[in-house]
């Protein structure tokens, strides 16, 4: 009798797992050709699934499936480790490389420990052990750091072709929905079409010929070999479309697949994903973050393609975070990693590259190195506050240290002096700190300000303090992320308006990086440099002024401690010294002053746990987060999130809804949700679903409400 792989209930079509591993076989070697390892994938897809070959495993899907539902199952029918044995017993030098992919490629990747006891296991007599020829080489890997991520990528290639030829035959209408997209060529002329309309509608200003400068350069600098790449750019000189040009000619030239632009913040992502999607139409956008949400898209076919290319991200342009992108690349899950190999032979840009966080900086640059050396990716850096990547990085001493990159190579030439032709902002320092009522004094002389702070409390207490006159706002993550979209988009309507005459803006620094406004004065309380100067790109932004002047204040009361004091302390330091804070001499400076104070440079101890052969695939994806989680997501009471509510409680969880949900939520911290839930203010209305229903607790200004306004009212018999 044929060995059943899977069993479709619509009709009881059979797949047989010969069917089955073939199919896998093919798209594996496929995948992991790009790499040079087209044998080692095809075996992979021979190998992963000879396990169901066992009369268990044979009875299990039978009774699972509704096929012969009475049927009884005769011990244990787990089947993905007996392709990690079988691949012992033949392969005796090269199996530890594909044991680990073969056993974990539905449960995950194991830490080495757990690995070895189930490789302890018989080969059951009832799977069968056929010679497979192949002639496996090892690849020359060159630093102790590549092998976690050759071997990740391995299983990335096995996974997405199981899912994948499963989804063919169980699934085969969604399967169509895949794989139709622009290639990079096409998508080439919809960009040289693009840019010839805007060069021709431009005005013959200062700004619009640097624009076309720095793009001229990134055309030539595109033939260059693959490698490390910059675009140091001030803000307004263009830096996103070039960077895209660059990327694009390069990619073609060079033969790569595709291009993947990863960004710190979800407001950049939706602005960026925006602009391209103008300009190579949405069927060749990817936009993936953990707010996004397609289910109001009209186009249905077109939400659905998008929906299935965020599992793999098998389409030619991909617009993502940085923490989806590298919490990916160190995760040992199968959904996470099944994007991976599309990784191999791209362009990966990444914008605003100095908010990588410090403490995980060896990791990520290791990261980025085997990418480029095993993977045959081209990586460009792109902001307008370059940090320092390359040479020995030093941290509080010789043994918090590491080497950066090689080899950085800076696309904008230096005697462009792009930061003193594109200056359009003072700097002006305070030397004294400052109480909320005098900043609130200083903000009130202004028609047309920004003021940017670095908490959510800052925020709201200087907001709350300014006179309400004109058009006041608020912004920060107190609020949910559709209102805080719809804030941006107001800030920016009015901003646009001359007779809209006051317009006051208190923000947090979601405000500072990419977001596409202009003020003419700007407040900045006292941060690293680089934040600083993201701030005033946010002043005079257009040019419009002879020069905007950006105010950098203290608060009379000390910075949060950590990362914030770290940064705001490298910049003192500087302060005794006569720099010109615009340039990248200052730049450099600073971020070698900052390193100086860095304890670690490998916070989650990511070298322990991977760059030895016996790898902790599990661990390390669990200490690998760029963000430290100690929130609770909370449904706040805005616009119809309570009607989504009552829909989930009465039709249950689904991926569209909790989508919806996801612009309805505020990230609350451990204290101020320990308050909320004293007061008895939140729901848990599913298992870690939390409402907060009462609408007093949801501020149309500011967003969440922290404290129990019921202990505020007046009792009253």
């Amino acid at each position: 009798m044929e060995v059943i792989s899977h069993i479709r209930p619509d009709d009881w079509a059979i797949q047989t797992n010969k069917e089955h591993q073939e199919g896998v076989s093919k798209l594996a070697a496929r995948f992991a050709q790009e790499f040079g390892m087209a044998e080692w994938g095809r075996l992979l897809g021979l190998l992963h699934d000879k396990g169901k070959e066992k009369q268990a495993f044979q009875q299990h899907i039978k009774k699972e499936s509704g096929l012969e539902p009475n049927i009884s199952v005769d011990g244990d029918y787990r089947h993905a480790f007996v392709g990690a044995l079988i691949a012992k017993k033949l392969f005796p030098k090269h199996h530890p490389l594909m044991d680990n992919a073969l056993m974990g490629h539905h449960r995950g990747l194991y830490d080495d420990g757990d690995m070895k006891e189930i490789m302890k296991l018989q080969i059951p007599d009832d799977v069968s052990i056929e010679k497979l020829d192949a002639q496996l080489s090892l690849p020359t890997l060159q630093k102790p750091g590549d092998i976690h991520h050759l071997e990740r990528m391995l299983y990335s290639c096995l996974v997405d072709a199981d899912y994948l030829d499963t989804e063919t035959f169980m699934q085969p209408e969604q399967s169509e929905l895949r794989g139709k997209h622009g290639l990079l060529e096409a998508l080439e002329r919809k960009l040289d079409v693009f840019l010839d309309g805007l060069k021709g509608n431009a005005p013959d200003t200062d700004v619009n010929r640097i624009r076309n400068e720095v793009q001229q350069w990134c055309r030539e600098e595109s033939v260059k070999a693959p490698g490390f790449y910059s675009l140091t750019v001030p803000t307004g000189g263009g830096k996103t479309i070039a960077s895209v040009l660059w990327a694009v000619k390069h990619a073609v030239k060079h033969n790569l697949k595709r291009i993947i632009i990863a960004i710190p913040y979800t407001s950049i992502i939706t602005q960026t994903a925006s602009v391209l999607s103008n300009i190579f139409g949405a069927e060749n956008v990817l936009e993936h973050h953990s707010n996004v949400d397609r289910t109001d898209m009209k186009d249905h076919e077109l939400s659905q393609k998008l929906k299935l290319a965020s599992e793999n991200w098998d389409y030619p342009i991909v617009v993502t975070t940085n923490v989806q992108l590298f919490e990916s690349l160190f995760a040992n899950k199968p959904s996470d990693c099944r994007k991976l190999h599309n990784i191999a032979k791209s362009v990966l840009i990444l914008d605003e590259v100095q908010t990588l966080p410090v403490e995980f900086l060896q990791p990520i640059i290791d990261t980025l190195d085997s990418l480029k050396r095993v993977f045959g990716v081209s990586v460009l850096f792109t902001t307008a506050s370059q940090p320092v990547l390359s040479g020995t990085i030093m941290g509080t001493n010789r043994f918090v240290a590491f080497e950066g990159l090689s080899d950085i190579h800076e696309i904008v030439p230096k005697e462009a002096r792009l930061h003193d032709r594109l200056r359009r902002v003072e700097l002006k320092f305070e030397d004294h700190p400052q109480g909320y009522d005098e900043i609130v004094e200083q903000l009130a002389e202004h028609s047309r300000v920004l003021c940017i702070v670095n908490t959510r409390k800052d925020a709201k207490e200087i907001y709350t303090r300014l006179p309400k006159e004109g058009i006041c706002l608020h912004l920060s993550r107190m609020m949910c992320p559709d209102h805080v979209r719809e804030t941006i988009e107001r800030v920016k309507t009015v901003l646009k308006t001359p007779s809209n005459g006051i317009v006051r803006l208190v923000a947090t620094q979601l405000i500072e990086a990419g977001v596409d406004i202009d003020f003419p004065v700007v407040f900045r309380q006292e941060a690293g440099l680089d934040s600083i100067l993201q701030a005033a790109g946010r002043c005079n932004r257009e040019g419009k002024l002879e020069k905007g002047v950006a105010y950098v204040f203290g608060l009379q009361k000390p910075l949060p401690p950590g990362y914030m004091t770290q940064t705001n302390n490298a910049r003192l330091a500087m302060m005794g010294e006569n720099h010109d804070w615009f340039s990248p001499e200052a730049m450099n400076a600073y971020f070698m002053q900052l390193y100086s104070r860095v304890n670690s440079f490998d916070k989650a101890n990511i070298k322990g746990l991977l760059y030895k052969p016996e790898m902790q695939f599990e661990t390390a994806a669990s200490a690998f987060r760029l963000i430290d989680d100690n929130t609770f997501s909370v449904i706040v009471n805005w616009k119809n999130s309570m009607e989504l509510v009552d829909i989930l409680l009465t039709e249950g969880l689904s991926y569209s809804l909790m989508k919806k949900l996801s612009q309805f939520s505020v990230n609350v911290r451990n204290g101020d949700m320990k308050k909320l839930m004293e007061a008895g203010a939140v729901e848990e209305v599913l298992e870690g679903v939390f409402v907060i229903r009462d609408q007093a607790y949801y501020d149309k200004e500011v967003g969440l409400v922290t404290d129990n306004h019921w202990l505020e009212e007046s009792l009253i018999v």
